[in-house]
């Protein structure tokens, strides 16, 4: 359910509508938008009856939600969600905004090499891990905290905004303070304890699609962020398994209209992950923009040849630049401005 508030109303009006909401056991979420306050319910929604709220002092309207995912949806928001950073950077909008650095932190001098080549670009979000969850256990598993530390040293240092991934509570705690962007990776997605604890932290969340969720499985788990009042949430488009051999994954370039339909979120794309062979990342990552997408994360290492972890789709800075110069040529086109 949803009741549709003047932005205007007196603040009283406004808690004695969320505690009408409460008596019932269910949850009310403030959802400001251009033209009116939206009180999101969340719960046993079907004790509620519309009647009883449209009777109640400033509320203008009541609508049934039909969707599963209730505060993901466009019928609990009609406008985009923008998330807004230090320092002017917004994700969302009119924006497309570029994510890029490599797969794993190596070492404090590779981090800080390849930062300052993205930072030189223009790029303001450093993505790289710290903590690895790698399908085998023999694979390098990421430096961990000292990772952390060097990642906070490029935060200092230069100025750029860290995307890094939680694998678990403890790796949630750790990165908490460094972590721009706390990123759920394609095998937590359904993980929803460590959605729930992510949310409640409060920071943005980008949460990669799974690599055999449906579009809807994507939706319903960043619904657990956003029951816990957070907001900020960034959807990924990664690539899902299919019987295709010839590429590591399928981009599912098609689920980008279709989530811009569905949800207020932003949705990126992640080419490097979806193809995950290098020479075909910069064609996937125009045809993300063009579909639509609100940013893209691409994976960048200086010497991808020696890379610890996903080499083999990682571009060169060199390359990267290429795409970087293409992608602020056709973002006009649609509409948008690369960021």
């Amino acid at each position: 359910m949803l009741i549709m508030v003047n932005l205007d109303a007196p603040r009283e009006d406004v808690e004695k509508i969320k505690n009408k909401i409460k008596s019932y056991g269910c949850t009310p979420h403030e959802i400001p938008g251009s033209l009116k306050l939206a009180i999101g319910v969340t719960g046993p929604t079907s004790k509620l009856a519309a009647e009883d709220f449209m009777r109640m002092d400033s509320v203008d309207e009541v609508v049934k939600v039909t969707k599963p995912y209730k505060l993901v949806s466009r019928e609990m928001k009609k406008e985009d969600t923008l998330i807004n950073f230090n320092g002017g950077a917004v994700i969302g909008g009119s924006n497309l905004t570029v994510i890029a650095g490599p797969c794993s932190v190596e070492s404090r001098q590779q981090i800080f090499d390849i930062a300052g080549l993205l930072k030189e670009m223009g790029i303001q979000f450093l993505r790289a891990g710290a903590y690895k969850p790698r399908s085998s256990p023999y694979a390098f598993q990421g430096l961990k905290e000292k990772g952390v530390e060097y990642l906070n040293d490029v935060k200092k240092e230069l100025g750029m905004k860290i995307v890094t991934e939680a694998k678990d509570s403890n790796s949630l705690a750790v990165i908490l303070d460094t972590a721009d962007i706390i990123q759920i990776g394609a095998r937590n997605m359904q993980n929803f304890s460590l959605l729930q604890e992510a949310g409640a932290t409060g920071k943005p969340i980008l949460l990669k699609r799974g690599m055999a969720a449906t579009v809807e499985d994507l939706l319903m788990s960043a619904e657990y962020i956003l029951s816990q009042g957070n907001y900020n949430v960034i959807l990924c488009e990664r690539g899902i398994r299919t019987f295709e051999t010839h590429t590591r994954n399928t981009l599912d370039l098609n689920a980008v209209p279709v989530i811009k339909k569905l949800t207020h979120l932003p949705i990126f794309v992640d080419p490097s992950h979806g193809i995950g062979i290098w020479d075909k990342v910069p064609s996937m990552a125009l045809a993300g923009a063009a579909a639509g997408a609100d940013g893209l994360m691409i994976e960048v290492h200086n010497h991808p040849e020696n890379a610890l972890s996903d080499g083999f789709q990682s571009l060169t800075p060199k390359t990267f630049k290429l795409i970087l110069d293409k992608l602020k040529q056709l973002a006009p086109i649609v509409n948008k401005k690369v960021n």
